[in-house]
């Protein structure tokens, strides 16, 4: 059976992606808003691990309806949401398991509950968190002994996560990203993969 996973290409879904490769068949999935905007460092990272590549376009409109709710709501949080949830319904029907690399303190991306029941009975697939009841030093652990990271401000490393091109729309409406996400904010990207 195949298992679709959002992949940013850092170290979570990387995780997550490993995790379930033992009992599925595992395409790596990283969605771009730009049919230009191509995520080579994402592609190199799904290499690394040895599992199958497809970048998904999502499109214009929804990176606007995102940048919209964003500027509506003066943090990313709620926008962010909306595209992974946009992006795993966009799975769903592909794949009857669509996973992603969201850990259990993870506040952004967060789908509820009665999200999740939602969608699958909605479109009869299985939404999988495989980190979900990880938290943040043992998923550090794992990343240590099984991949190579390298680590870097978003937008400094070339990962496949949604917030770049988001900073990028905001920008180009002449508004200051800086002022409506966190600062500081630690990306991850796999370049490589340990022999265990």
């Amino acid at each position: 059976m195949e298992a679709g996973v959002l992949f940013s290409g850092g170290k979570d879904s990387a995780l997550a992606a490993l995790m379930l490769a033992r009992d599925y068949g595992v395409e790596l999935n990283t969605c771009v808003f730009d049919p230009d905007r191509d995520v080579p460092a994402v592609r190199a990272a799904a290499a690394a691990l040895n599992l199958p590549f497809k970048r998904r376009v999502l499109g214009r409109d929804l990176l606007e309806e995102a940048v919209d709710l964003l500027l509506s709501c003066g943090y990313p949080n709620d926008a962010i949401t909306m595209i992974h949830r946009t992006a795993i319904e966009t799975l769903s029907h592909e794949y009857a398991v669509v996973a992603d690399g969201t850990r259990r303190e993870d506040r952004v991306p967060r789908l509820k509950r009665s999200a999740v029941q939602h969608l699958e009975m909605t479109t009869g697939c299985s939404y999988v968190r495989p980190l979900l009841g990880y938290g943040k030093p043992e998923v550090e652990r794992l990343a240590e002994r099984l991949l190579v990271v390298q680590y870097g401000e978003t937008g400094s490393i070339g990962n496949g996560d949604y917030e770049e091109e988001i900073r990028r729309a905001v920008r180009a409406r002449g508004i200051d990203p800086a002022s409506l996400f966190p600062p500081g904010h630690r990306q991850s990207l796999v370049v490589g993969k340990r022999e265990t």
